[in-house]
């Protein structure tokens, strides 16, 4: 028991103290925000300014076309945001609960072995231990990959939005890579303030769209290099095999499919190492190691 409360309070130090810097540059953030708030509507006006001296359209106009798009796009927002607050919570709960699954599986592990040997009467105790310890060990290596991805991807946003110049750069490129944990909304409304910024700070249509360049470029590494090499290294399958079951899987159960079926892949790997029958499909997933 003592070895899992020291576990887990070791990873809730790393997040915490993640969490720190990310509620200083938070904080910082909100005490900037009237003085942005300012340069925002003074956005505004001139680009209302504009609008009227290019194609005369008046202010008055402009306010009324703006209440009908609004009204008119009003169920499909409502639908979005019950979306976005309904993956989001679902998020946070799971958040809150995978240290709790954990401390029970954990703490009731040796219930589950005996599970095991009841249902397998016919395999030897050795070879279900070694099986189901390899398991284990291969999620582990899933959960350090994942981390490890979502790590490499917040520090190229920040030093992408650093170079370009987008202040808070480190508190807007890791909570783009915490919010490509919600599906397809997450990495849109993350790239909103950053955009925002840019525009704020600068003035120029160039600079949002150099944010909108870099997190692209970051995501298209990410979902095509970044996740595929580093989960595959670690669960010691091929890049090619990774790609393939996280577009399976996210045709089969979507996007929890897309991150459940690549640990999946490597128990199915590491049983078809353990199993002579299954050598052929051990060579085929396979990283191709060499001695």
């Amino acid at each position: 028991m003592g070895a899992i409360v020291i576990s887990l309070m070791g990873t809730s130090v790393l997040l915490g103290l993640i969490l720190f810097l990310l509620v200083n540059q938070l904080m910082r953030f909100v005490d900037e925000w009237p003085e942005l708030q300012s340069k925002l509507m003074e956005s505004f006006t001139e680009i209302s300014l504009w609008i009227t001296a290019k194609f005369e359209i008046s202010k008055d106009q402009q306010w009324v076309w703006l209440n009908k798009s609004i009204n008119d796009s009003g169920g499909s927002t409502l639908s979005f945001l019950q979306s976005l607050i309904s993956t989001t919570a679902v998020g946070s709960v799971l958040l809150i609960l995978m240290p709790i699954y954990t401390v029970l599986i954990l703490f009731y592990r040796n219930k589950w072995l005996e599970v095991l040997y009841r249902l397998f009467p016919t395999q030897g105790r050795e070879r279900i231990r070694d099986i189901l310890k390899l398991s284990i060990e291969s999620y582990y290596s899933f959960m350090k990959g994942m981390l490890l991805v979502y790590f490499i991807v917040g520090i190229l946003n920040s030093v992408g939005l650093y170079l370009l110049g987008i202040p808070h750069a480190f508190l807007f490129g890791f909570i783009a890579s915490v919010l490509t944990f919600i599906p397809y909304v997450g990495i849109l409304i993350a790239s909103l303030l950053p955009i925002s910024m840019a525009w704020i700070t600068y003035n120029s249509i160039w600079y949002p769209l150099g944010v909108i360049a870099i997190f692209t470029l970051v995501q298209y590494l990410e979902a095509n290099l970044i996740f595929p090499l580093a989960v595959s290294r670690r669960l010691k399958i091929n890049a090619l095999a990774t790609i393939l079951v996280i577009f399976a899987g996210g045709i089969l159960w979507g996007v929890a499919g897309m991150i459940l079926f690549v640990p999946f892949l490597g128990i199915l790997k590491l049983i078809a190492d353990k199993t002579p029958g299954l050598k052929t499909l051990s060579l085929i997933l396979g990283a191709g190691e060499r001695g």
